[in-house]
C-alpha cells in the first residue's frame, strides 16, 4: 500500500470570511448539497481507522475549507488524541497541515499547532490595501489586522507556518510591493497560487481576474526580487521556484500542478464523501463515502471515471514547446474543458512560457549555487 495524503474539509465550505474570489464558494454552489456541515466525531474516527490501515510509511492529514477552524478546536484535539492512541502496527508516520484564513485564532490554537507539529498555511495577499481589497468578512470589512494578529501569535508560540497568497489582478500589478512587504515582515516561506474564475465561465471577466499578461508581469517581478535575495545569501522559500529546481535536478515535482498529470488525491468532505481533487468536489466526480466505502473501492471508482487519465492529454503546441518539461501544461483546472479525448492548452500558457524564457538561466544559476553549498 502507498503513502497517503488526505485533504480534509471538516467544516465543508463554511467560512467566517467572504473572500470575493473564493473558488470553493463557487464550487459548493454547483453541487446539489452546497454545505456538508461539520464533520462528526464518528466520521473522523472512521477516516483515521481506514487511513492508517490503508497507508504505508506515511499518512498526511491536510485540513482545509472553507475555514477548517470552524469545526472547533475540540474536534482537532479529539482527532490528534485518537491518532496517538490508535493501534499502529504498521508504524505509519502521521503528519498534519492546516490551511487557515487566520481570522479567529487564539493562543489555544497556537499551542495545539505546536504540540502536534502542525505546518500551518495562513492566507495573506500582501499589505493592507491589497489584502483588504478582496479578503473581507461577512460585513464587507477588511481582515488584514486580524490575520496579522494571528501571525504575531504564531511568532510568539513558534508555530511553523508559511504564507499563502492568491495572485489576483491587484496582486499582479503590485508584485514588487507585495514582495517587499513580506520581506519587511520576515515572511521567508511563500506560496503563490493563481486566482481562479468561477468554474465553467469564460476567464477574465471579473475585477479580480488574473489574466496571462498580468500573471507574466507578476512572475517576472517576483522572480527578480527573489533572485537578488538568493544571490545575496538571503534564503526565501518560494514553492514554485523550488519545484522548478526539483525538475531541473531530475526529481519529481512536489506540487501536483507541476507533474503534468493529476495525482491520486483524496478530498474528504465533512459528511465523509470523497472527491479526486479540491477543484472538482462536485457531484459528478464523487468517488464514494469514507463511512461506507474502503479506499480500495474509492480508488476503483476514480479509475472507472478516468479522472487521472483525462489529464494526460497533451496539446500539440505543448509537444513542440522547449519549456514543456518544466511547465507540463500546469493544473488541469486551468485547461478546461477537459474531455476523455483532449485537453485545452493551459490558460496561463503564455505567462509560463515567457517567464521561463526570462528566468531559466538565473534559475539554473541559483540551483547550482545551492548545490555547491550543500556539497561543501
Amino acid at each position: 500500500m502507498p503513502p497517503i495524503s488526505l485533504l480534509v474539509k471538516p467544516a465543508s465550505g463554511n467560512c467566517n470570511m467572504q473572500c470575493r474570489y473564493c473558488f470553493y464558494t463557487d464550487e459548493t454552489k454547483n453541487r446539489s448539497v452546497p454545505s456538508m456541515g461539520i464533520m462528526s466525531l464518528d466520521t473522523m474516527k472512521t477516516l483515521v481507522d481506514k487511513a492508517l490501515a490503508f497507508a504505508d510509511g506515511d499518512c498526511s492529514f491536510a485540513f482545509q475549507g472553507g475555514e477548517p477552524s470552524l469545526a472547533g478546536l475540540p474536534f482537532f484535539q479529539a482527532l490528534t488524541d485518537y491518532v496517538k492512541n490508535h493501534p499502529n502496527p504498521k508504524k505509519v508516520r502521521v503528519h498534519y497541515s492546516f490551511q487557515t484564513n487566520g481570522y479567529a485564532l487564539n493562543e489555544e490554537w497556537a499551542k495545539w499547532f505546536v504540540e502536534n507539529e502542525v505546518l500551518v498555511g495562513i492566507s495573506l495577499d500582501g499589505p493592507k490595501e491589497i489584502h483588504d481589497r478582496y479578503r473581507v468578512d461577512h460585513a464587507g470589512e477588511g481582515t488584514f489586522q486580524k490575520v496579522m494578529s494571528s501571525i504575531q501569535l504564531f511568532d510568539k508560540f513558534h508555530v511553523d507556518y508559511n504564507i499563502l497568497t492568491v495572485v489576483t489582478s491587484a496582486t499582479a500589478r503590485h508584485g514588487q510591493q507585495v514582495y517587499n512587504f513580506f520581506k519587511k515582515n520576515n515572511f521567508r516561506y511563500q506560496q503563490y497560487i493563481e486566482c481562479l474564475d468561477p468554474i465553467g465561465e469564460v476567464q477574465g471577466g471579473y475585477e479580480y481576474s488574473l489574466t496571462p499578461e498580468r500573471y507574466e508581469e507578476f512572475l517576472k517581478t517576483n522572480f527578480d526580487a527573489w533572485y537578488l535575495d538568493m544571490k545575496a545569501g538571503r534564503y526565501v522559500y518560494n514553492r514554485y521556484y523550488e519545484n522548478l529546481m526539483m525538475i531541473i535536478a531530475r526529481q519529481g515535482a512536489e506540487s501536483c500542478n507541476m507533474r503534468g498529470v493529476c495525482g491520486a488525491q483524496w478530498v474528504i468532505e465533512a459528511d465523509g464523501s470523497v472527491y479526486p481533487c479540491d477543484f472538482y468536489a462536485l457531484d459528478e466526480w464523487c468517488l464514494g463515502n469514507i463511512n461506507t466505502d474502503s479506499f480500495e473501492t474509492i480508488e476503483q471508482q476514480r479509475q472507472s471515471l478516468g479522472f487521472i487519465e483525462w489529464s494526460k492529454q497533451i496539446p500539440d503546441d505543448c509537444k513542440s514547446c522547449r519549456y514543456f518539461g518544466l511547465c507540463r501544461n500546469g493544473c488541469r483546472r486551468n485547461r478546461e474543458p477537459v474531455t476523455a479525448d483532449s485537453t485545452q492548452k493551459n490558460y496561463f500558457c503564455s505567462a509560463y512560457q515567457h517567464f521561463l524564457e526570462y528566468s531559466y538561466p538565473r534559475l539554473v544559476e541559483i540551483y547550482q549555487m545551492l548545490m555547491r553549498q550543500v556539497n561543501r
